[in-house]
């Protein structure tokens, strides 16, 4: 089963929607025993980091969600839903991410480009990414669906899966073992998007 966890940070349904579209069964949910047996996990939202991670804790879900992505559970996280994944943001000085990847999310500071960063931009997956399973039959510097003002700054390189540009280079996916982040919505972005989520699936 997939499971995709509902912490009352939106765009839930989206993505549910998307995943239903590719056939395949899931599960919108905040109780913890269907996150227990869960075959995959995706975290999406839209939203703030700090108000993200305290609804994480308050359902109880936070530790179970390090608990299962330690155990190799197949994880997908979605703008937020990859911001939480690192250690801090600037959005929320005092308040702790999930820590599972080394670094900060940032904010952006463009004078010349408004923020936040929305619409339609390349996705360029780099070089040493040489087996981009999460991009499997995508073209490089496709386009992908972007809503925030917060970009992943991680301090392994070697975790950074793709790039975007808007007014600097930010790191616009990551993979890390069984861990898969995307800052863009695939949900959101059309044949390109409903691809990189098969993808997932069939991970």
């Amino acid at each position: 089963m997939i499971v995709i966890i509902d912490y009352g940070m939106g765009n839930l349904r989206s993505v549910e929607k998307a995943i239903k579209f590719l056939g395949k069964n899931v599960k919108v949910t905040d109780n913890t025993r269907f996150i227990n047996v869960a075959k995959k996990i995706i975290l999406p939202g839209v939203g703030h980091f700090g108000k993200a991670v305290l609804e994480l804790k308050k359902r109880k879900i936070f530790d179970i969600l390090l608990k299962k992505i330690n155990e190799g559970i197949p994880f997908l996280g979605i703008c937020l839903g990859m911001q939480v994944l690192f250690e801090k943001s600037q959005e929320a000085q005092n308040i702790n991410g999930l820590g599972i990847i080394k670094g900060e999310v940032k904010k952006f500071n463009l004078k010349n480009l408004i923020v936040p960063h929305m619409g339609w931009n390349k996705v360029r997956v780099i070089e040493r990414a040489k087996k981009p399973i999460l991009f499997k039959g995508i073209k490089d510097n496709s386009f992908f669906y972007f809503a925030h003002s917060y970009y992943c700054h991680p301090k392994e390189k070697d975790v950074v899966l793709a790039e975007t540009n808007y007014g600097i280079k930010f790191c616009s996916a990551i993979n890390k073992k069984n861990i898969w982040a995307v800052q863009f919505h695939p949900e959101k972005s059309q044949n390109v998007g409903l691809r990189l989520l098969q993808n997932f699936i069939n991970l």
